[in-house]
């Protein structure tokens, strides 16, 4: 998957699927857009979420989930370029003693198709850590219903004091 740009109209079918989903799951929009940007091209929606000021991530469905998607504003908070968050396997995301914790909301994910009261501590490339407060973490299908992976979206995040 290449970075997003209006050269790959900003990977606006991943988005299409990220904002379907989201939208079935929960009945809210991931992007609220007033009528005329509703009527936008799919690729300058998707835009629109690549640039949205908060964060929005998802991995696919592999057996060790590596991120396929991560806006900028969740490339700015993890500290990693568009190459470098897309080669991660989301697991690294969080610190080795919350991976347990991490697993354990996937899961309930899983079997729930979303939740919307996920707190936790994640940590940057560079090491800063950092909480994320009321995540929307939900799954992923295409349009038969086939698992596509699993996503995430926060707008609040806090520093930990080093």
């Amino acid at each position: 998957m290449s970075e997003p740009s209006a050269a790959n109209a900003y990977l606006a079918d991943h988005v299409a699927l990220l904002r379907s989903s989201f939208r079935q799951l929960t009945g809210r929009e991931l992007l609220s857009l007033d009528a005329a940007e509703a009527e936008a091209s799919p690729a300058a929606i998707a835009e629109a979420l690549y640039r949205a000021p908060f964060v929005v991530l998802s991995h696919g469905t592999e057996v060790d989930p590596v991120f396929n998607y991560a806006n900028l504003t969740a490339q700015c908070v993890f500290e990693m370029s568009w190459a470098e968050i897309t080669q991660l396997p989301s697991r690294f995301s969080a610190e080795p003693v919350s991976r347990e914790e991490r697993a354990q909301l996937l899961e309930r994910v899983s079997s729930h198709g979303f939740i919307d009261d996920y707190r936790g501590v994640r940590i940057s490339a560079t090491g800063r850590r950092f909480w994320i407060e009321q995540a929307t973490v939900w799954n992923v299908s295409d349009a038969t219903g086939a698992a596509c992976g699993q996503a995430a979206t926060f707008a609040q995040w806090t520093p930990l004091a080093e």
